[in-house]
């Protein structure tokens, strides 16, 4: 039953987040005979692989639930807001049923005001409050955001260690009567419980409290599976087998060259055979490479449910509009991309668009658009969040961050509307008044533009008042193999990632001057300062420096002086999880079989010339060993 079980989760996954999608786009066009008809078969499609696998509890609400859609599609109901929502947490609530599933655990009873809220649907019935925010058993979805955590890193207050699921129904009573501490449960409605409605929460306690689960609170659990198109795999498989006979063909050549072959014909055919291996090499790399690639339209899904949710509680009215879903990403790439993804359309839809009446006030349609675009450019992918609000006022934004002691009068006056724009990733910056269940502790924007640098990503800010915001997410196409530029210290390479990199340029000491005890050099006009690479690493200075490469992290430009460059490469990233010094982002191998190690820029710049214990012979010692592994 462990792989019908496995298939089925995948499956029905999948299919209960395009109902959610489904449903979002039923509430715009209710009369839409087309999805009624797929949403009904949804349900009814889970309902029949959750009786095969004897979940009573998750047949019994997805048959309710079809009913419900049974009667909507032969027009015997109409769709509402209250039955929608109440609809929604039905799909919420499948949802966790899934979690315990996963956990091996059959799913309990569903939360009774939801099932009445269902039952009182179906007969056309006025829906009580407390079914708008029904949902069952809460259980971890891997990947996702875990609120209960964020909130007590904000507030200081403590989480229990020990949390056990949220429990309904008399057959639960005395679990739900145990001892454990839970943690509150958010208000029915709220923002927080409509979010966490469907993005689900992690826990560290086996449903039905039985024990751990095998991992920490707040930890996530990764999907390690990938789904991979066949043709890519029969391209793999035919590589590989073009490889084995240009390996023959070497080995056949080997032979004739021991055994004194060594004329014309004999050479140029070998350096075919060597120029047919280095080109079928390339290519499965690259066949390797598309198999790890999954299209972004399956990150995409869940967020028009969180944007509806969120966006009917704050009593606005907001379209999330998908762009670019077929756009490829690093199968690694999508599940770090969830958690900042999910809080900057949070932030679309709470900060960024106004509410009906002041967007009639300023002339705009009373439905604002809020965009997530997914496209490729060139080696990297852009992800777009945009909204057609009322946009950054930058001044305003300057005089908080002064208010807050986040930066000095003089700082304020010398920055223009970008590095104003920037003030936002500050932790501890908030606009807001008064903190809500959505926002207003300052927390959040540190931890995006955190997690999108971990995937050597950079994130911008374009932004027009009265017009919108745009926030621009650039990442490379694969976290496997990464473009650096080669630089060295007296004969050591290293390798600095090439995103970050602007231009080379000589360093002149006639134009080093000091400012604030700061070596710095001007370019077009821009005061940059001096960073020697040995000073950061900890390394004596054994000569003044040639080279500087000016480069970009984040909002900081500075010039690192180096020894000298010795040119790009596509770098194969090796990790050092056993042994990595700061500063270390993992090493790779050059073409000569040399080892080098890959710097984390911003782990270094976190030190500033402090001693990172990157020692010369601590270094020596650490590529002797990789070299003979």
């Amino acid at each position: 039953m462990e792989d019908l079980l496995q298939d089925f989760l995948v499956e029905a996954g999948d299919m209960l987040s395009g109902v959610d999608n489904k449903l979002v786009d039923l509430e715009r066009s209710p009369d839409d005979r087309g999805l009624l008809n797929d949403i009904f078969r949804g349900f009814h499609t889970i309902k029949g692989g959750a009786g095969f696998l004897n979940a009573t509890e998750l047949v019994t609400l997805c048959h309710l639930t079809e009913s419900l859609f049974d009667k909507l599609r032969n027009g015997e109901l109409s769709i509402s807001a209250e039955a929608m929502d109440v609809i929604l947490g039905a799909t919420s609530a499948v949802r966790e049923m899934f979690g315990y599933l996963e956990h091996r655990t059959q799913p309990p009873a569903a939360d009774p005001a939801l099932i009445e809220g269902l039952r009182a649907t179906l007969a056309g019935a006025p829906v009580a409050p407390s079914a708008v925010a029904g949902s069952g058993v809460q259980l971890p979805r891997p990947g996702e955001p875990d609120w209960e955590l964020l909130h007590a890193a904000v507030t200081g207050k403590p989480v229990s260690t020990s949390p056990a699921p949220r429990v309904h129904g008399a057959a639960n009573a005395a679990q739900a009567s145990s001892p454990i501490p839970v943690p509150a449960a958010p208000a029915p409605g709220s923002p927080e419980a409509l979010i966490k409605a469907a993005v689900g929460r992690r826990s560290i306690d086996a449903p039905g409290g039985n024990g751990p689960i095998g991992r920490r609170e707040g930890e996530r659990q990764r999907d390690n599976s990938i789904r991979v198109d066949t043709a890519r795999l029969d391209q793999v498989l035919n590589l590989s087998g073009e490889i084995g006979l240009t390996k023959n063909r070497l080995n056949a050549l080997r032979s004739d060259i021991l055994s004194g072959r060594n004329d014309t014909e004999t050479l140029h055919a070998l350096d075919l055979a060597v120029s047919q291996l280095d080109l079928l090499v390339s290519d499965l790399q690259n066949a390797v490479m598309k198999t790890r690639m999954q299209p972004i339209g399956r990150l995409f899904q869940k967020y028009p449910r969180i944007a509806r949710d969120l966006a009917r509680n704050l009593g606005k009215d907001v379209e999330l509009v998908l762009v670019g879903e077929d756009t490829e990403i690093d199968k690694t790439m999508i599940e770090d991309l969830s958690d900042p993804i999910i809080h900057l359309i949070r932030n679309a839809v709470d900060h960024g668009v106004e509410d009906r009446a002041g967007r009639l006030a300023a002339g705009k349609p009373e439905k604002s658009n809020v965009r997530l675009e997914a496209r490729q450019e060139g080696d990297h992918i852009v992800i777009l969040v945009a909204d057609d609000g009322r946009g950054m006022d930058a001044e305003r934004l300057r005089s908080k961050a002064v208010a807050k002691g986040l930066i000095s009068d003089e700082e304020a006056s010398t920055m223009d509307d970008r590095q104003s724009y920037n003030l936002i990733f500050h932790p501890g910056f908030s606009m807001a008044e008064q903190v809500s269940d959505v926002s207003g502790r300052g927390v959040g924007m540190d931890v995006v533009r955190t997690n999108i640098q971990k995937l050597n990503g950079t994130i911008d800010i374009r932004s027009q008042q009265g017009k919108g915001t745009t926030l621009i997410i650039s990442l490379p196409l694969t976290l496997a193999i990464l473009p650096v530029l080669l630089v060295r210290l007296g004969e050591q390479p290293f390798a600095v990632p090439l995103s970050m990199v602007r231009e080379i340029l000589p360093i002149d000491p006639a134009l080093i001057q000091e400012v604030g005890g700061k070596a710095t050099m001007v370019v077009r006009g821009e005061v940059l300062q001096i960073l020697p690479l040995s000073s950061l690493l900890g390394w004596p200075q054994e000569r003044e420096p040639q080279y500087g490469v000016l480069m970009q992290a984040a909002e900081l430009s500075f010039i690192l002086a180096i020894d000298s460059f010795a040119g790009r490469e596509d770098a194969v990233i090796k990790s050092l999880d056993d042994f990595r010094p700061k500063g270390v982002a993992g090493v790779t191998t050059l073409s000569n079989g040399q080892i080098v190690l890959i710097l984390d820029m911003k782990e270094l710049l976190g030190g500033l010339g402090e001693q990172r214990g990157v020692s010369r012979a601590s270094l020596m010692r650490k590529t002797e060993v990789l070299a003979l592994s």
